[in-house]
């Protein structure tokens, strides 16, 4: 069983999300959905994409998402989706302790955003990516998994940012990998 921590995209925690957090529950994990949103949902991208400027940008949501783990062990894997990619690769970078990280959706070059992320992987953090095939994190995505030693890159089919959302394959492939990694 593993610990994790499930950060949601620009629409908040969605009942999507909520669903995912309950199969990963349901397979045994202890899963934390901090709502960085403070039980705000949107409909479309853009508008939780202006909502998260309203909170202050990614370096508040990185803080905010900060906050909400400081209780927590720090022995977690962190899971991002798209906006929640900013907290969890923060948070696999800097929190020592961290179990593994899994980015969905999207991802950072290392050490080009921020003044507090390091330029390097922490050594022994696995890494999984799940990214849209011709998205433009996907080159950022095969950056990473050359650079962190086993990281694994698995690239969807389909024109939606939040392809799992909008196909039902995908996700259930998603998630059947995503237990695979916690386990």
């Amino acid at each position: 069983m593993a610990e994790v921590v499930v950060f949601h995209h620009a629409l908040g925690l969605t009942p999507w999300v909520r669903a995912f957090r309950d199969t990963l529950r349901d397979a045994g994990h202890a899963v934390h959905t901090p709502d960085l949103y403070d039980g705000r949902t949107f409909d479309a991208i853009q508008a939780g994409m202006a909502y998260s400027e309203e909170l202050g940008g990614p370096a508040a949501i990185v803080e905010r998402a900060r906050a909400t783990v400081e209780s927590l062990p720090a022995e977690v894997v962190y899971i991002g989706f798209s906006l929640g990619v900013l907290p969890a690769q923060s948070l696999a970078q800097t929190r020592p302790g961290a179990r593994g990280a899994v980015l969905c959706y999207a991802a950072l070059p290392l050490g080009r955003w921020g003044d507090n992320w390091p330029a390097t992987w922490p050594e022994g953090v696995p890494l999984q990516l799940h990214i849209l095939e011709g998205d433009e994190d996907l080159e950022i995505a095969q950056g990473l998994i050359a650079t962190v030693p086993g990281a694994e890159l698995f690239v969807y089919p389909g024109t939606e940012h939040y392809f799992a959302e909008h196909d039902d394959q995908a996700a259930a492939l998603l998630e059947q990998r995503v237990i695979a990694f916690l386990g």
